[in-house]
């Protein structure tokens, strides 16, 4: 089951534990975000540690086809953001889906 986390859901739950005014939490949300936007596209890397790693590939042009009309397409060269889990937050995960079964 996927869920949907948006910024205003994460503004609230900061709100709630913090205490802060939703204003002054909203502001705090949206610098972390562009932070690490504006650090991926200065220095193609972002680690946060304890949770993963963010970075920046280049893919190249490639041909493409549409999966319902079979038409073959030039995908163009482009940037993707990768994230790489850290060791840490792989055993956290680990360890909530243990005690889940």
């Amino acid at each position: 089951m996927r869920i949907n986390l948006t910024k205003k859901d994460l503004v609230n739950i900061i709100y709630m534990q913090v205490g802060f005014s939703k204003q002054i939490t909203e502001n705090l949300v949206e610098e972390f975000f562009s932070m690490i936007v504006s650090n991926l596209l200065k220095k193609k890397i972002v680690k946060l540690s304890k949770f993963g790693t963010f970075s920046i590939r280049s893919k190249n042009s490639r041909i493409g086809r549409n999966p319902k009309t079979k038409e073959e397409k030039e995908v163009s060269k482009r940037d993707v953001v990768l994230f790489k889990s850290s060791k840490e937050f792989k055993e956290l995960l680990n360890i909530n889906e243990k005690n889940a079964t």
